[in-house]
């Protein structure tokens, strides 16, 4: 724990009030390359730790899914509505819930591939006739 403490109460203060930080405005004008190449590693250290915080703590910094489910079926509807008449299942029917299917409205598995993507665990629904 000393080495610790003496890391955030001697060293980082030490090596902070060495930097050359001017006291106004003109003074970043008046700064040579070698001030300037010493600005570098504490400017470098402070952008990444703000980008880690803004990644993790601002949910539009992380990636986000595409916002529809549906991204491509009967989209000149206003609303999509399928009606499948039980009578017309032989067996059984697979219908797609992932909105990714070609074969719309039933699945061809392309869940799958939704959810390697997407880390989603959507399946499809699957419509037995009793006997």
């Amino acid at each position: 724990m000393q080495p610790f403490a003496s890391l955030v109460k001697v060293t980082i203060p030490n090596y902070l009030s060495g930097l050359p930080i001017p006291d106004s405005i003109g003074g970043w004008f008046r700064l040579g390359v070698k001030d300037w190449a010493t600005l570098i590693p504490p400017t470098a250290a402070l952008a990444g730790l703000t980008y880690i915080t803004y990644r993790a703590f601002c949910p539009h910094g992380r990636p986000q899914p595409n916002a529809k489910v549906n991204p491509s079926i009967l989209k000149t509807n206003p609303k999509v509505v399928d009606t499948v008449d039980v009578e017309d299942i032989s067996e059984k029917a697979v219908f797609c819930r992932c909105w990714r299917t070609k074969n719309w409205p039933y699945c061809d598995g392309s869940h799958g591939n939704h959810n390697k993507e997407t880390g989603d665990n959507v399946g499809p629904l699957v419509v037995r006739r009793s006997k």
